[in-house]
């Protein structure tokens, strides 16, 4: 993987907007672990990434991110199939601070603008991210490389971050 540097502000942009997360890593023993995230935050210039989750069911990726550091995260926008993955090695998992509640709130309600728009309601969405503010946890990475994940002849070929 290639030494941290900062995102773009083309792709900082975009991990501000209306997206869905997903996090993965792995265990130890080699074993997958994937989770819907909440929220993301970008800091450090574009060199960090905090994304927020509930801690409670995603107990198993918090376990494999803190045993390993490995993260991947692939930012989708539900609307547009646009869609890209992180990767980091220096993943650390924390306890959510006090800022994370409106970062999360941002995010949830871009989630439900995008996913509006290719015709899912409201109370579906809430549900598929409904959480318990007092139970967020925040996994911290540097990324190191970025690929695309939009369907198509690109998808796979590595971007700059």
């Amino acid at each position: 993987m290639e030494q941290t540097r900062s995102l773009s502000p083309a792709l900082i942009a975009f991990l501000e907007g209306d997206i869905s997360l997903m996090l993965a890593s792995r265990d130890a023993a080699g074993w997958p672990a994937l989770g819907r995230a909440l929220a993301c935050a970008v800091s450090d210039n574009g060199r960090r990434l905090t994304v927020y989750l509930a801690a409670g069911p995603n107990a198993a990726l918090l376990a494999a991110v803190a045993a390993t550091g490995l993260a991947a995260l692939v930012v989708n926008k539900p609307s547009t199939h646009r869609s890209i993955q992180l990767k980091g090695r220096d993943a650390a998992v924390a306890p959510a601070g006090e800022g994370a509640a409106p970062v999360v709130a941002r995010h949830v309600a871009g989630f439900i603008r995008d996913v509006g728009l290719i015709g899912f309601g409201e109370s579906i969405s809430r549900t598929l991210l409904a959480h318990d503010p007092g139970d967020l946890a925040a996994v911290t990475f540097s990324p190191e490389a970025a690929f695309d994940q939009t369907p198509g002849p690109r998808a796979g070929d590595p971007v700059q971050p």
